[in-house]
Order: structure tokens, then C-alpha cells, then sequence
């Protein structure tokens, strides 16, 4: 070990007596009424010690403010190097960062908030696959773009609540839009997996709702039909009155705002047992005494039999 290495753990006697110019070098970089009492210093190097006093700012418990001095060579004047805020050991500090995609939650989003989907994102697949070239009669084939475009502009000048028509039934930006080639990217089989596991959880044959229902959604007048391949096993509930009004639920889900409740039967109740099994009934062997009734020998019971 060198002797500068020894020398630069001892702390500097000149710097380390400098305890009121670190403090009044706190005190002016903190607000008034913070800077606490000194618990202690550490050596830095070779006459450059730190300072440390208690933070008695609210929201910054275990929290020291660090104040450095040193002085130069051969001079016995102490001077202020740096003023920092640093946590100590038992510091209530802020977790550790996690990027917004992680931190977002359904019902965070709000009026204006724009939320951009990764290029990769498992949940999304190209919205047309096949050749790399699409026919040239295809609605996104280069061919007809600049008629797609003029028939967009036409019906595209405002705001959906502002234009002056409608696309014309059967063009090909209606069409494209029927039949989703009109979008960049569709459900991928894996985002349509996680959405069906998530409506249901929600809404589907195992909550409490479902299991006291009189029936399910598929005989349910209120169901609104969905169409594609969630349309097997969802749909949307229409009835203001249920807690599922406007939400897509399973077919297999119920709520007792069922359309045909008053007159779906009830589920025939067993009835009640004659015998009631679960108890140990006591039979006697032989009559009471007090009955009268003598019990016979086993010899004139022998003897009945062998008359007989």
C-alpha cells in the first residue's frame, strides 16, 4: 500500500475542523430551517474531506446533505468544493424507474392521450399477407392508390361528424374497409387469444354473476350478435339494467336481467329426506323389562323349531 493511498484515509485536520463553513455552505444552498446537526465526515483524498449534516426537509427522510472542502498544498486556508443532497443508508427513496409501457393500465388512458403500438407488437399482424406484389386489381395493390386516395379525400375533408358523404356502397375504399384490408395491421390469433381470456374473466360462465343467473346469454334477447370467429363465443349485452350493458360477454355468462327470467323454470329442489342418514338411530336387541314380555329360552325356541 502506497503512502498516498494511507495518507488519503486519514482525514485532513484543517478540513476536517472546517464543520461551520460546511454548514453555512448548507444552510445557504438548503432552505431555511433543514440543514440539521453534523453526523459525521469521510476523507475524499488527501486534504479534501466531506461533511455530512441530517436533512430535515419533509419527503427526504434519511437524506444528509454533503458538503465537500479541501484546501491546496502547503496552504492552511479551507475552502468550499461542492453542496449535494445525497441519501444515506436508511434513505426513503423513489423506485426504480419503469418505462411507460409497463406502467400503463386499461383505464389510464384519457381524452387526448395518444398510446403508439410497438412495430413488433405480438398482438397485431400485417393487415394483408400473401405475394410480395398484391394483384393489381387488389384495393392496396399501387395501381389503385391515387384512386383510393381521391375517393378518401372526397369523404375526408372534416371530422367523421362534419363530411358532407358517405363512400359510396360497393367502391373500392368501402370495400376495402368491409373487409379490413383498408388497416395496416389486424388482430394477430395471439391478440385475439388474450383478449377472449380477458372478457372471460370479466364477463364469462365462472363469476359470481354467472353462477347465480336463472340462464345464459345465448337464450338472452338482449344479446347482440358479433360477427368473425369471437362471435362463436362472445357477444354484446344490451340491456341498460345489467352490469354487463355495452360489454362484450361470453355466451355462457348470465346476469338475472335476463329477458326470459320470469318464466325460465326454476331448478327443481330435491325433496326432503324420509330418512334422515346421517344420524345413528339406537335399536335394542331385547325388549325392555318393564314391557311385560318375557324373552324366550333358547331351549323352547329350539324346540318350537324342531316341532315345526
Amino acid at each position: 500500500m502506497s503512502a498516498a493511498t494511507t495518507r488519503s484515509r486519514t482525514p485532513d485536520r484543517l478540513c476536517a475542523e472546517a464543520v461551520d463553513l460546511a454548514r453555512a455552505a448548507a444552510e445557504e444552498a438548503a432552505a431555511p430551517g433543514v440543514v440539521g446537526e453534523h453526523t459525521g465526515l469521510t476523507s475524499e483524498g488527501d486534504r479534501v474531506v466531506t461533511h455530512f449534516f441530517v436533512c430535515k426537509e419533509l419527503g427526504y427522510r434519511g437524506w444528509r446533505w454533503a458538503v465537500t472542502v479541501a484546501r491546496a498544498s502547503r496552504a492552511k486556508l479551507v475552502t468550499l468544493d461542492e453542496v449535494v443532497l445525497l441519501p444515506g443508508p436508511d434513505a426513503l427513496l423513489a423506485p426504480e424507474w419503469v418505462p411507460w409501457s409497463e406502467r400503463l393500465r386499461p383505464g389510464d388512458m384519457g381524452p387526448g392521450d395518444l398510446l403508439p403500438t410497438d412495430a413488433d407488437d405480438l398482438r397485431l399482424e400485417p393487415g394483408f399477407s400473401g405475394e410480395d406484389a398484391p394483384p393489381p386489381n387488389s384495393a392496396v395493390s399501387e395501381d389503385m392508390a391515387e384512386l383510393v386516395e381521391a375517393e378518401d379525400a372526397e369523404v375526408s375533408a372534416g371530422t367523421p361528424a362534419h363530411l358532407p358523404v358517405v363512400p359510396s356502397r360497393g367502391s373500392i375504399a368501402a370495400v376495402a374497409q368491409e373487409r379490413g384490408l383498408g388497416r395496416a395491421r389486424v388482430l394477430s390469433r395471439y391478440g385475439l387469444h388474450i383478449a377472449a381470456d380477458r372478457w372471460e374473466e370479466s364477463f364469462g360462465a365462472q363469476t359470481p354473476m354467472a353462477q347465480a343467473a336463472p340462464a345464459t346469454c345465448v337464450s338472452c334477447g338482449f344479446l347482440v350478435a358479433i360477427g368473425g370467429s369471437l362471435g362463436q363465443a362472445f357477444g354484446a349485452c344490451a340491456n341498460e339494467f345489467s352490469p354487463a350493458d355495452g360489454h362484450l360477454v361470453s355466451l355462457s355468462y348470465g346476469c338475472g336481467g335476463h329477458s326470459e327470467a320470469a318464466v325460465v323454470p326454476k331448478p327443481p329442489q330435491p325433496a326432503e329426506p324420509v330418512i334422515d342418514e346421517t344420524k345413528v338411530d339406537a335399536f335394542p336387541l331385547r325388549p325392555a323389562k318393564d314391557s311385560g314380555s318375557v324373552p324366550e329360552t333358547p331351549d323352547e325356541t329350539t324346540a318350537e323349531l324342531g316341532h315345526s
